[in-house]
């Protein structure tokens, strides 16, 4: 029984540092090509469930990966940064020496992006994780669908808050896992308790 996590190809602002929260950006064409080379962690499995984030990144890492269903759940979202959005961590401590978003959070953006703590991030992917856990059974047997992996294409910050909660850690520990784009990662269990088994994996050509 696992949850796959996949994190979506890279975008000009990922690629650049920059705080990628609500803004709807596409793909590069690496990160195009980073969403191909997911295809074959994707072709491993047969999913009871795949679960997307609204953001075209991630809904077209998708379909570049191969996910022949999936629904979009607004849970995926990234972290809205609020008025750090578009910003890089270095322009921040330009007026905020030593900032760090873990331990800082973010500052309210406009009414559209109002920003958000950790805290209720982590209240997203509690979120989730109940719904990948209502198509699974922890006892070892297939979910309702006689499949037992489930899938989430999702985003960087989001995702380690994630799997944050996974493992029972208050959401800021996702400070703790790194994770870059077009990578894969793998939650699951060891004897009954819930562990990492894989991790930022980059897929392979």
């Amino acid at each position: 029984m696992e949850l796959i996590l996949l994190r979506h190809g890279e975008t000009e602002w990922s690629r650049a540092g920059r705080h990628t929260g609500r803004t709807d950006l596409p793909l590069t064409e690496h990160g195009e090509e980073e969403a191909r080379r997911v295809a074959s962690v994707v072709k491993e499995h047969h999913f009871a469930m795949a679960l997307v984030s609204p953001a075209r990144r991630a809904r077209r890492t998708a379909e570049l990966a191969g996910v022949e269903s999936y629904e979009v759940d607004p849970d995926l979202w990234e972290w809205d940064y609020g008025g750090y959005e578009g910003l890089t961590t270095a322009q921040i401590r330009e007026t905020l020496p030593g900032w760090y978003i873990w331990r800082d959070g973010v500052v309210p953006g406009d009414a559209g992006h109002p920003g958000e703590s950790v805290e209720h991030v982590g209240l997203r992917a509690d979120r989730a994780i109940a719904r990948a856990l209502a198509m699974m059974r922890t006892d070892g047997e297939p979910g309702p669908t006689g499949r037992c992996a489930v899938l989430l294409i999702a985003h960087g910050h989001y995702l380690r808050v994630l799997s944050a909660r996974w493992l029972g850690l208050q959401a800021d520990h996702g400070r703790f896992l790194r994770l870059d784009t077009g990578t894969y990662s793998v939650l699951g269990f060891e004897h009954g308790e819930r562990v990492i088994l894989r991790w930022n994996v980059p897929a392979e050509r």
